[in-house]
């Protein structure tokens, strides 16, 4: 049950069976302007505009033509590429199942299963122009060992991105606090020509999420040539 309280804001009654966490993140829900703004606008989720707001800051969208989401559900950025990029071809993969999105291909199974990468990539058809992830481990309430989990995601993330990604392609992957270490971001630095975090205005100012966007990607490297001389 709920009611309207001071300046327009809804208030939620304390009902039975229903702990004082839930109630709280009910009444945030009600009092929320992006997700008002998703359900009126059609979107699945408030997080559609946080890429929203990715792609107007840094292009992430332009003229993409294939693009892979790790992490898809509940389908808010799969939807904004499809809305953004009719005619792409989007690949999306999830742990949780996912309503059917036109005009995207939906796989549901753990990305760290070893049949994730070449399941998507035969189904994107050609070299990937973004790979964006929005996966998150699910959280121990231990804030080293919830980061350490979301990190590993991310990088398996970036090593899948530099197999698939066409050169001058884009990854953006959500990150915790403090944004990725020193070493991913290293490793970043030697794929694309820029790195960079941002925390958009649809992330909401209590949450320990930023995302990193790294654009240019230079290509794969080369292997080694071997010597075959005496």
């Amino acid at each position: 049950m709920s009611r309207g309280g001071s300046g327009g804001r809804t208030r939620v009654l304390t009902a039975r069976g229903r702990t004082a966490a839930s109630t709280r993140w009910l009444e945030r829900q009600l009092n929320d302007p992006y997700v008002r703004r998703a359900k009126a606008e059609g979107y699945r989720s408030r997080a559609a505009y946080k890429l929203l707001e990715l792609d107007e800051r840094f292009g992430l969208l332009k003229g993409v033509d294939r693009v892979i989401d790790l992490g898809v559900a509940p389908g808010g950025w799969a939807q904004v590429v499809k809305r953004r990029r009719s005619q792409a071809t989007v690949v999306g993969i999830d742990l949780l199942p996912v309503d059917p999105i036109e005009g995207v291909t939906l796989f549901q199974l753990d990305f760290m299963d070893d049949r994730a990468p070449e399941l998507l990539s035969e189904a994107l058809g050609g070299p990937a122009d973004l790979v964006m992830s929005d996966m998150a481990a699910n959280t121990v309430g231990h804030p080293q060992t919830d980061h350490l989990r979301t990190m590993g995601l991310v990088e398996a993330g970036v090593e899948f991105a530099c197999e698939v990604l066409r050169p001058g392609g884009a990854f953006v992957a959500k990150v915790l606090a403090g944004g990725a270490d020193a070493g991913l971001v290293a490793q970043l630095k030697r794929a694309f020509t820029t790195v960079k975090h941002a925390k958009p205005p649809a992330s909401r100012k209590d949450s320990s999420e930023w995302y990193v966007i790294a654009q240019g990607f230079k290509g794969r490297a080369a292997p080694p040539k071997t010597d075959t001389t005496d």
